[in-house]
């Protein structure tokens, strides 16, 4: 019996050291089968058609695995980069304008790891293609080519060249096209435009343009011709350096026609002219933007016997360089190309009798009463006959002549007085007298 209890407490006892060394072995295995720890510091940097991934390197990492997906919650099952033998990774040949998601796993030889913590990054739109401006005046209208994936496009702008994101900006533009208005005339004005993709991120930026806004034409641009010179006259316009005028003696003038540049002054005496010849202009301002907008026409006629041309209301209006009677100032008007002033309203006579009159002192006007006493008629047949006691159509109250005028001193009638009224005199008395022209 002894011998029998002696046997059990041997085999218990060697029962129980096969389960303590059991027991060591399962907690060394157990320790060789653990992985690594996940990287720390995941960081992602999208760029164009691509994003970069960095994190610390795990020490006894033998490689790393990256997870990724292009909507939040990666997991083991996502799409998987494996044999990443550095501490990071660029994911190429991406779609643009488009957000990804990552986690990395360390892999030893116990295998892969837990996965780290979740970052994204979007990779850019591209820049838009061909990106255009133009000037005209007061805006800038800008044109560029569409970026497919793009939602809107941003558009930034200065004064200034080196154009960036930091500069002003003009958002949510859903058209490949955008006019900029309310801008200074005679400035230089610089732009870039980006694409924004579905997720607001906006896209690279385009190569740098510029346009320039003209300057405004310069107003009351007048020509008055005399023997063989032309003085030209207009109102200055702000910030301009220069003038430039541009003529011909023909009419349709434009930029492609003979210029005068630099002139620095709001008049110029052209000279060296053919008598006979009229002379068409216009002027445009310039400065370091440009040239601006030209100007309307003027015209003047040179003759020996002619001058003070000047334009009203599309008609060229001179006066004779000599006082001679009606009947030799109706002559020479009409050697000239014209006739003496047929006058349709009180606006026009105002303008010759402040233009002429006022210089000249009593001028002819193409109207006789010599057939028919008081009846007045036009030299050149074309204007409304009239009476002696006729009014200006404008007020139908003011008289065309002078109080206790005409006095039938004479059949010829003349601009008397610095009001603008006239009388009749003697045709044979000597005066200057205006000659009109239809042009």
């Amino acid at each position: 019996m002894k011998n029998i209890l002696h046997i059990l407490l041997i085999l218990f006892f060697c029962l129980t050291i096969i389960s303590c060394s059991k027991k060591d072995d399962d907690s060394s295995s157990s320790s060789s089968a653990t992985t690594l720890s996940p990287p720390s510091d995941l960081t992602a940097a999208g760029a164009a058609s691509q994003v970069t991934l960095d994190w610390t390197a795990v020490s006894g990492a033998s490689s790393y695995t990256v997870y990724w997906d292009n909507s939040t919650g990666v997991s083991s099952s996502s799409t998987a980069i494996t044999s990443v033998s550095t501490d990071n990774y660029t994911h190429s040949s991406l779609d643009n304008g488009t957000t990804y998601y990552y986690k990395v796993a360390t892999v030893d030889s116990a295998g892969t790891g837990t996965l780290s913590s979740e970052v994204n990054a979007a990779t850019p739109l591209p820049a838009p293609d061909n990106l255009s401006a133009s000037g005209a005046n007061n805006t800038i209208t800008l044109i560029w080519n569409s970026v497919s994936g793009a939602t809107s496009y941003t558009l930034y702008w200065d004064n200034v060249s080196g154009i960036d994101s930091s500069d002003t900006a003009i958002t949510s533009i859903t058209n490949d096209n955008y006019t900029h208005s309310s801008l200074d005339n005679g400035s230089i004005y610089y732009y870039k435009v980006a694409a924004v993709g579905s997720d607001n991120t906006t896209g690279s930026l385009s190569s740098e343009v510029n346009a320039a806004t003209p300057l405004p034409a310069p107003d009351n641009l007048s020509a008055s011709g005399a023997n063989n010179t032309i003085t030209l006259t207009w109102n200055s316009v702000s910030g301009a350096t220069s003038y430039t005028l541009y003529w011909d003696n023909v009419s349709g003038i434009d930029s492609s026609d003979t210029a005068i540049t630099s002139i620095t002054n709001d008049n110029y005496t052209h000279s060296n002219m053919d008598n006979g010849s009229t002379y068409y202009y216009k002027v445009a301002a310039v400065n370091s933007s440009g040239t601006g907008t030209l100007s309307s026409v003027a015209s003047a006629l040179l003759s020996a016997n002619i001058q003070g041309s000047e334009t009203y209301s599309n008609h060229t209006y001179a006066i004779t360089t000599s006082a001679m009677n009606h009947a030799d100032a109706t002559a020479a008007a009409a050697s000239a190309g014209g006739y003496l002033v047929t006058i349709t309203t009180k606006a026009e006579n105002d303008w010759l009798t402040a233009t002429f009159e006022t210089i000249y002192g009593d001028i002819w006007i193409g109207a006789k009463d010599v057939i028919s006493e008081g009846t007045w008629v036009w030299d050149n047949g074309t204007g409304e006959n009239f009476s002696s006691s006729s009014v200006w159509p404008s007020d139908n109250t003011t008289r065309k002549f002078c109080s206790n005028e005409p006095n039938n001193s004479g059949d010829c009638a003349q601009i008397y007085q610095a009001s603008g009224c006239w009388d009749d005199t003697n045709c044979n008395s000597t005066k200057l007298g205006i000659i009109e022209f239809d042009y």
